[in-house]
């Protein structure tokens, strides 16, 4: 009797540890979450976009007439007074002269020398007029006083003589001129590198100087070299005066405004304060690193102290600040998804996850503000996954059921 009730026993605890077994086999695991907590602080909604420093006054210092201009000394950095030379520009070489233009020439030469000879003879025969009409004028004279020859004769031989004077005036006139022709047709010959040709030497024609107080920021022309009217030589400005621009996108912009303010990181030194002081008008065309067409739009952004080391063109990460508040509601933004076209979360009960839909308001990258439908220190579902639904059983991933 013993033995029988001891196997009766003992099949019992087999049967109980195979069905305690079965149990555990089948029974719903707990999912692994993570989980976070509504709490009550601080909380900003901001916009994150890198932007670039740059002088607020850039001037350019641009050749004003084409010519030779000089080997530029400045260097980027160097600091220059209002006034201080830049850059000499000196006349231009003339061009090479082909056989064609060559032969062209000397016969333009030769034909200056022959209307410069024409011309002396035209001075010779109205010098012989000259001499003529001045004997016939004197003769004229000794045969008035005698009441020879009238007085209308008289005035027409002081008359021709005044003519015959204005010719010889012409005829030198013309001997100039011709002068002139000559050395013009001899200059057109001229090659280039040879003496006398216009070229170079050492008397300047235009020295571009600085038109402020101020710092070399590029030179754009180094070398020796021919510009044309224009091309920008150097670039100068304060970099003591810097603003930052960030192009925004469009939609983005819309939302800034003057007097935003900006916080400037990511430079290499400690962060630093700005205020936005325009939102340029007019947006333009920019292609993303995806290849994609974005509308942006410029923001300028002037920056409360400028420290030492920042300069023009340096890299920066701005920070713009749409809206803050020091006590408000808020939670993960992991935790959100929508459900039923309602914001909805799964909020941890004791082990088991509960779906309840929230209100919401503002967002960030990191937090959402809670207007509704949590309390403060509840704890919610960072990252919910796919197999979770409300009743389910969860375990936090942190508290070692990983």
């Amino acid at each position: 009797m013993k033995r029988a009730w001891t196997r009766w026993l003992f099949g019992i605890v087999v049967l109980a540890i195979v069905g305690y077994g079965i149990y555990v086999a089948t029974r719903e695991q707990p999912v692994l979450v993570d989980l976070g907590t509504v709490e009550r602080g601080a909380m900003a909604v901001t916009i994150e976009e890198e932007g670039v420093t740059r002088v607020r006054d850039v001037y350019s210092v641009s050749s004003t007439v084409a010519g030779n201009l000089d080997r530029i000394a400045l260097e980027e950095g160097d600091v220059v007074d209002e006034g201080a030379a830049i850059a000499a520009i000196r006349p231009l070489d003339p061009p090479f002269i082909d056989e064609r233009t060559r032969t062209e020439l000397q016969a333009a030469i030769e034909a200056a020398q022959s209307a410069v000879a024409l011309a002396k003879v035209e001075y010779a025969r109205a010098q012989t007029a000259l001499e003529l009409a001045r004997s016939d004028y004197e003769r004229a004279q000794e045969l008035a006083r005698t009441n020879v020859v009238s007085e209308r004769e008289l005035e027409r031989a002081r008359g021709e003589l005044q003519l015959q004077e204005a010719q010889v005036e012409s005829a030198l006139a013309n001997i100039d001129l011709r002068l002139a022709e000559l050395e013009s047709a001899r200059a057109r010959l001229a090659q280039p590198g040879e003496a006398g040709n216009g070229g170079g030497g050492d008397t300047c024609c235009v020295t571009l100087r600085a038109p402020i107080d101020g710092v070399v920021l590029s030179v754009d022309v180094r070398s020796e070299q021919a510009v044309g009217v224009g091309t920008v030589v150097a670039e100068l400005g304060r970099p003591d005066d810097l603003e930052v621009a960030v192009d925004l996108l469009s939609s983005d912009a819309v939302r800034i405004g003057a007097g935003t303010k900006a916080t400037i990181t990511d430079w290499g030194g400690e962060a630093l304060s700005g205020t936005v002081r325009k939102v340029e008008p007019a947006a333009f065309t920019k292609v993303s690193a995806l290849g994609i067409e974005e509308q942006r739009v410029n923001v300028i952004i002037d920056l409360d102290a400028v420290p030492a080391g920042l300069g023009h063109g340096y890299r920066v990460v701005t920070e713009l600040t749409l809206w803050e508040s020091g006590d408000v509601l808020h939670m993960p933004i992991g935790a959100l998804f929508r459900s039923d076209g309602q914001w909805a979360v799964f909020v941890a009960e004791g082990d088991v996850a509960r779906l309840r839909t929230v209100e919401v308001g503002r967002l960030n990258d990191t937090s959402a503000q809670v207007l509704g439908g949590l309390e403060e220190g509840e704890r919610v579902v960072v990252f919910p996954s796919d197999v979770l639904r409300d009743g389910r059983r969860i375990e936090d991933r942190t508290a070692g059921g990983a």
